[in-house]
């Protein structure tokens, strides 16, 4: 099984121009375990083929070709399912010591892998179209510290609710539910790695990114918008959202 040890990006100009991507694959999918009990999420299929293939495809598409995936649970797996290239991306892997959360799971990433500046974020069992570049874009024009993508929540009861103001400028992250249109979070973001050189993981800590980091930083003055994604979207982290994504991916 191929390992890369060595996290730092091709330095050619077409690739600076071009963002890393962290893709959050270390969860323990246990909600998805009655369904898909022995791979991890990432590796669900879907009609033949993993979840994860979709996503990258996806990214691929737009440009992206240089990924950190931070893995945890069953690593090996995805490890030997992908090597460290897929079609003309690299892939990088940071194993977690322990689960860490969505949250120290980035914080690890970052450190590991010497990031330095903005970068793409995403759920590695979530798919969500929206334009790395309006991400980066929105964050340029509004001095903002990242962006995250928006979804109108399809169901009820199933995403955090975000409070939006109209010129995208995010007010709070709440621990509420959305309401079926209620914008919501998408799972894709554009975050600069400064954000969190501050959070330790000393200790046996574990932080969400949802409820943990994002909410203290918004606290301490940082400064986030929303860009609203206009194509498909799935979370496969629940059984009947894993059956629908067969509807949804193509």
């Amino acid at each position: 099984m191929q390992k890369l040890t060595n996290c730092a990006p091709s330095s050619t100009e077409s690739n600076r121009l071009r963002p890393q991507a962290i893709v959050l694959a270390g969860g323990l999918g246990t909600r998805l375990r009655q369904v898909v009990p022995d791979v991890p999420k990432p590796l669900a299929p879907i009609r033949g083929r993993p979840f994860l293939e979709y996503l990258l495809d996806y990214w691929i598409g737009q440009g992206v070709t240089d990924f950190i995936l931070s893995v945890g649970y069953r690593h090996d797996l995805i490890q030997k399912r992908f090597g460290v290239r897929y079609r003309q991306a690299h892939l990088t892997y940071v194993v977690e010591p322990r689960p860490l959360g969505t949250g120290g799971g980035i914080v690890h990433a970052v450190r590991q892998c010497h990031v330095k500046g903005p970068f793409l974020l995403m759920n590695g069992d979530t798919y969500c179209e929206v334009e790395w570049r309006a991400l980066k874009e929105k964050a340029e024009c509004c001095a903002a510290d990242g962006c995250i993508a928006i979804i109108r929540a399809p169901q009820a009861d199933r995403y955090l609710q975000l409070v939006v103001e109209a010129d995208g400028a995010i007010k709070q992250l709440t621990k509420e539910k959305a309401c079926i249109g209620d914008h919501a979070n998408g799972g894709v973001y554009w975050l600069h790695a400064d954000l969190f050189r501050s959070f330790s993981l000393e200790g046996n800590v574990s932080y969400s990114l949802e409820h943990d980091l994002l909410p203290t930083l918004l606290r301490n003055g940082r400064r986030f918008y929303g860009v609203e994604g206009s194509g498909a979207f799935i979370d496969i982290g629940l059984p009947a959202d894993y059956e629908r994504a067969a509807s949804v991916l193509n």
